[in-house]
């Protein structure tokens, strides 16, 4: 017999469903997953390693590979540069300044790593953390500059990305209030800002490495609800450990997907646990592209590659001379 008609409450659940996240769905167009491999200052403050990593990145199928700049003195209180680092097995100076120091690349070797990216065929971008930084990197005018999370209320730095530079800005919400992600889209959609053609908005959780528990992917979600039409794409920056949350990432809509990267998570620093290596980032992103394929709509309701199984297995098509003479 036939499957007994659903009740009303059910009937219900299933008209809101249809009219809200399946109408959204076959609304929304993926498109190729975009892939940011962080490198931040896993180069251990190396230029050769920063190209190694850059290379190794590009690789392993990376769309754009991204570094950190900072003016440590500018962003830290004295008592913050003249601390000890919090975890001394991982510090590159005596104090938490001197830290920031050594790993600190020049702007004439970001430009050297913007010519390695050219060379190799790879966007090169990098994430500032203050103003000076961010005038630093605007000089270098690459396609794309990263706010990260501890940076997104910091209106001086993003008032020079808005009005001074015209390519696009990447923006994390780590650590940060639903007002206060209203602020940053609104800055944007201000002056020069043009966040519906400039602003990448991440949905992100800031921690090293974040629990599965934590990483709330369905905040994607609500920002596609909030901003898909007002920024140009919405992204996720994660810092968990597998590959599996990035796939459902993008399946969920984020276009660009960041990770931090590295040759080796042994390697001394704090970012390195929550990294990828270059075997993972392969990996991932063959699944990346493999979903992206996949997600479709069938064009017919049997597709060719189902007509020969269907007359051969499917009852009511094998047998239905059979059938039809009882």
């Amino acid at each position: 017999p036939p499957p007994d008609e659903p009740t009303a409450m059910a009937e219900q659940a299933s008209k809101k469903a249809r009219t809200s996240d399946i109408a959204a769905l076959h609304s929304f167009s993926y498109s190729p997953p975009q892939f940011i491999a962080e490198i931040g200052c896993n180069h251990k403050g190396e230029l050769e390693i920063a190209k190694e990593l850059l290379t190794l990145a590009k690789k392993s199928g990376a769309s754009c590979g991204k570094f950190q700049k900072r003016t440590p003195k500018e962003l830290l209180t004295p008592e913050q540069y003249n601390a000890p680092h919090p975890n001394p097995q991982n510090s590159f100076g005596a104090t938490y300044g001197e830290h920031r120091e050594f790993l600190e690349l020049s702007v004439d070797d970001h430009r050297e790593l913007q010519k390695h990216c050219k060379e190799i065929d790879l966007e090169y971008s990098c994430s500032v953390w203050d103003t000076t930084s961010a005038k630093e990197i605007v000089s270098l005018n690459p396609k794309l500059i990263k706010v990260g999370s501890p940076s997104n209320q910091h209106w001086e730095l993003q008032e020079v990305l808005r009005d001074t530079y015209t390519g696009e800005v990447h923006i994390s919400t780590g650590m940060t209030t639903k007002d206060e992600i209203e602020k940053i889209v609104v800055f944007w959609e201000q002056g020069k800002g043009d966040a519906k053609n400039r602003v990448v908005l991440y949905n992100c959780t800031s921690g090293y490495p974040v629990p599965f528990e934590d990483v709330c992917l369905l905040d994607i979600r609500i920002l596609q609800q909030k901003y898909a039409h007002r920024v140009k794409h919405i992204g996720f920056s994660g810092h968990h450990l597998g590959i599996a949350i990035d796939v459902a990432a993008y399946a969920l809509g984020a276009t660009w997907i960041e990770r931090h990267f590295t040759k080796d998570r042994t390697w001394k620093g704090t970012d390195h646990a929550a990294s990828l290596e270059p075997a993972g980032l392969a990996k991932l992103m063959r699944d990346l592209h493999a979903t992206y394929t996949s997600l479709t709509y069938k064009n017919t309701d049997i597709l060719d590659l189902e007509k020969e199984q269907r007359a051969k297995l499917k009852w009511g098509q094998y047998n239905k001379d059979s059938i039809d003479k009882k």
